[in-house]
């Protein structure tokens, strides 16, 4: 199918709100997903003929089961505090982007079918039935919703959107209208173990491939251990890690932290990946399966510390749910469950992010870096949604915002923030998050976009930079590909373990002086 032709939104000076344009977005929204995709993971493989009354009773359900989702439902004023909030309209100008509008689709349905005055006053209320054009707008606009929850820091009833999508979402997949990018990927992660479908064969010969390059290069024999029993850490990070650029300049810098450590580490084969899908279509019980991977490698493996690699919906996973879904963190009631709070250890956080391990060896004095070897770059750093308005790090009040930066700072000498309503909880996503991270869907990731590459390119003027550090695979992924569309250099953007990897001063292997002097002796003589 030949791609459609869009304008790349202008960057201007500063962000305002957009001249309305109906209509801009609508769409058929990204391919959906088939039988293939659908079947394994519950989901009807089609359409089904009865799709209505199975969504108004899917509805039903999810209003019954999610009390957040009846409570953002009913409590809406219509006060128009979230409407220039979402990247997606501030870069795409339809109006049913507007977080109240694109709710309203979902809202609408809901008050026809479950409130007192939508059944008998329909017109007075704004209810609708959900009829094919409504059904059309759900899968369209709720696809062009990252569920990145910016709107909802400024609802005044804090009402996060990003629930509603998540609702949506799961509504269209029970009636056999599923999203193919996520759908497909769910199959390969809940089967095999990661997004990418890598066997055990494949990630180990990737992983020693690895090892041989960091040894040549740095002449330090760094390992990347898997499926190694025993092992205090279990290391789960995104499937991206392990092959792209720059992701995979991440994990060589977490090799090297754990190298002059001197813990002990493993990853799985079995659950080698951190990012859970299962979040953005909105399913719980999918969610869990992807979860449950992890408790079983950590049971298996019998480590007694789980940590998160660079990955931001991974970590809001970790942070958010793995607690009730797996055990890991504290709420566990199953016999595997309590069985894994009793093998962690109790004085580190479990989970933990990977920032906040080598924040604490910093803060410590067990690293020893070379600032200057990062003296080419000025540097800024964009928060990435999940990371900043769903989770905490350290411990600490906003320990999000200041741990990666305390880390950015200690490897490299020239740092710049943002401008302050586009970072830390403000801060405007990458455009790809959420289940939107698939090339039919570029147009729409590319206008959102927008937001953050203004920021973005008034932090080049003033000051010069021309690094962007994110610790978000997704985020990383979208920024690789949208840079260069508002003329920035694509490899700009870097994992924040990247800039440790580049600074941190290594330990060469000590030479045995003894043998050094034998040797000498033999060859004296």
């Amino acid at each position: 199918m030949a791609a459609k032709e869009f304008d790349i939104p202008v960057l201007p000076t500063y962000i305002e709100i957009p001249e309305i344009k109906e209509g801009i977005m609508e769409g058929d929204g990204p391919f959906k997903s088939s039988e293939q995709f659908q079947n394994p993971l519950g989901f009807p493989g089609e359409k089904v003929d009865n799709w209505q009354e199975v969504a108004i009773e899917k509805m039903g359900e999810l209003k019954s089961k999610y009390r957040s989702v009846q409570v953002f439902l009913d409590s809406c004023v219509k006060c128009g505090a979230c409407t220039d909030k979402c990247h997606y309209f501030l870069g795409s100008s339809d109006p049913k982007n507007m977080p109240v509008a694109r709710q309203d689709l979902f809202r609408s349905v809901y008050r026809r079918h479950f409130t007192f005055a939508g059944k008998y006053f329909p017109k007075l209320v704004g209810a609708k039935e959900l009829d094919d054009e409504m059904l059309d707008d759900w899968y369209n606009y709720f696809h062009q919703c990252s569920q990145c929850r910016r709107c909802s820091v400024f609802c005044p009833y804090g009402i996060d959107t990003a629930e509603i999508s998540m609702a949506a979402r799961e509504v269209l997949d029970a009636v056999g209208v599923g999203q193919k990018y996520c759908n497909q990927i769910l199959g390969k992660a809940i089967t095999i173990g990661n997004n990418l479908g890598l066997p055990e064969p494949a990630l180990r010969d990737t992983l020693l491939d690895l090892e041989e390059e960091i040894e040549e290069e740095t002449g330090v024999a760094v390992k990347y251990p898997l499926d190694v029993k025993g092992a205090e850490i279990l290391l789960i990070t995104p499937s991206a890690d392990f092959f792209a650029e720059p992701h995979i300049d991440g994990l060589i810098g977490y090799g090297k932290v754990f190298h002059q450590d001197g813990v002990s580490w493993t990853m799985s084969s079995y659950a080698s990946e951190g990012a859970n899908f299962g979040m953005f279509i909105g399913s719980y019980d999918i969610m869990r399966k992807a979860a449950l991977r992890i408790r079983k490698a950590a049971l298996d493996l019998e480590v007694s510390r789980v940590m998160v690699g660079e990955c931001g919906h991974a970590w809001r996973v970790a942070y958010s749910f793995w607690n009730t879904l797996t055990g890991v963190g504290a709420g566990a009631t199953d016999e595997f469950g309590l069985k894994l709070q009793n093998q962690l250890d109790s004085r580190y956080p479990q989970p933990q992010h990977i920032i906040e391990y080598t924040h604490d060896l910093i803060q410590r004095g067990k690293l020893e870096f070379d600032k200057s070897a990062n003296d080419d770059r000025t540097v800024t750093f964009h928060d990435s949604c999940n990371v900043a308005r769903a989770t905490n790090m350290g411990g600490i009040p906003n320990g999000q915002f200041i741990l990666p930066r305390e880390v950015i700072k200690a490897v490299c000498n020239n740092y710049v923030d943002m401008e302050r309503s586009t970072i830390m909880e403000s801060t405007f996503c990458c455009g790809g998050g959420g289940g939107l991270l698939t090339d039919d869907l570029m147009e729409i990731r590319i206008k959102g976009a927008m937001p953050r590459m203004q920021a973005l390119k008034e932090v080049e003027k003033s000051d010069a930079v021309d690094t962007l550090v994110a610790i978000c695979a997704i985020c990383k992924s979208q920024f690789s590909k949208v840079l260069p569309k508002f003329d920035f250099d694509p490899y700009m953007i870097v994992s924040a373990h990247q800039l440790v990897s580049e600074a941190i001063v290594m330990e060469k292997p000590q030479t045995d002086d003894s043998e050094v002097e034998e040797t000498t002796e033999e060859t004296t003589e």
